[in-house]
């Protein structure tokens, strides 16, 4: 198992940028939430970056959903094989912008 880790930093014009890295269940799900619940200056947009999750079930779907539902969010990609089959095949995919950097819409 690779444990996640999670980072953030802002960057011009009110975005912020999550990086996320390693596996993501129900027990580790909390930390991308948590790194997304910054007070009291909203992101104008919030980056989530996956490039580096090896695995994210269910609950991190639900994560990412549950954020795209409540604010401005795009996910950095290229997203790996198997968050991309996820979200295929829950027909998830279309409710996300997916960015290969962040300026540029992929």
């Amino acid at each position: 198992m690779h444990a996640p880790q999670v980072t953030v930093r802002a960057e011009a014009d009110g975005v912020r940028v999550v990086v996320c890295s390693g596996e993501f269940d129900l027990d580790t799900t909390g930390l991308l939430m948590d790194a997304c619940d910054v007070r009291p200056v909203p992101a104008s947009l919030l980056i989530v970056d996956v490039r580096q999750v090896s695995f994210g079930d269910s609950s991190f779907l639900n994560a990412l959903i549950r954020l795209r539902n409540t604010r401005a969010l795009a996910l950095q990609g290229p997203l790996p094989s198997q968050l991309r089959r996820m979200l295929e095949m829950t027909g998830a995919l279309p409710l996300f912008e997916i960015r290969d950097t962040t300026g540029q819409a992929g």
